[in-house]
């Protein structure tokens, strides 16, 4: 029997986790598979391991693992698959198949251009920064520089900029050094999927900011395009 095992990455804020399985709630409702569990990478429960263990005593005897991020770094390319390794090696007779992040996708594109046109300024031949969660993958790097390059292009932004809240830099802090004299209006989009310590270290950080003509923009989010590409990355894993 086919199960589905979405893995979020979890979060201290309690928000953010209610906002992942909201999302995934709403997912699972279009989705045809028997067997649908949601788990957490981090931070919040249950663990990869007890999702899995939830699936097979529901009679699952093939798991696809879909896991809920924006990009191919660390968590997915390591982190994730070292948890499916483990439950492996204690369901041998489970098949076990693994999906891709959301990536690089148009819709998200569009989805970014919707968070600067919903704060009501106008935006024609605005500087926008893209504000990524940082890691030490060069890969994260390059796909958000795509992304930056692939919003300018299709909305006809002057720039788009890109920074990291860790990681490879250029860091925020970095951006914010330089960019602090500026007096043209930037539009920062945090490309982050939910509510937590991430996005409230940014609203932080720009603390003293307020004569800047910055304007904070609401994150990604799990909005319907997000849902969309979810659900492209879900039946891509069930066809494996």
């Amino acid at each position: 029997m086919q199960a589905i095992l979405y893995i979020a990455h979890g979060s201290r804020v309690k928000a953010g986790v209610e906002q992942a399985i909201s999302f995934l709630q709403r997912v699972q409702q279009e989705v045809d598979t028997p067997i649908q569990e949601i788990c957490f990478l981090e931070l919040a429960q249950p663990t990869i391991a007890l999702g899995v263990e939830t699936c097979v005593q529901r009679g699952a005897t093939t798991i696809a693992i879909v896991p809920i991020l924006l990009l191919a770094a660390k968590h997915a390319k390591e982190d994730i698959p070292e948890e499916v390794e483990q439950a492996k090696a204690l369901f041998p007779n489970i098949r076990f198949t693994y999906g891709e992040p959301l990536g690089v996708h148009e819709l998200l594109i569009d989805t970014l251009q919707a968070r600067i046109v919903e704060t009501q300024v106008p935006n024609e031949g605005a500087r926008v920064l893209l504000i990524g969660r940082g890691s030490s993958d060069p890969a994260v790097k390059q796909d958000l520089a795509t992304i930056a390059a692939r919003l300018g292009d299709k909305y006809s932004h002057t720039t788009v900029d890109t920074c990291f809240l860790y990681g490879a830099g250029p860091t925020f802090e970095e951006w914010l050094q330089q960019e602090r004299h500026m007096q043209s209006r930037v539009f920062i989009v945090p490309y982050l999927l939910f509510t937590g310590l991430l996005r409230q270290g940014i609203t932080k950080r720009l603390v003293g900011y307020e004569e800047s003509n910055f304007i904070l923009c609401e994150s990604l989010g799990y909005d319907d395009n997000v849902k969309r590409v979810l659900l492209e990355r879900i039946h891509e894993v069930l066809a494996l």
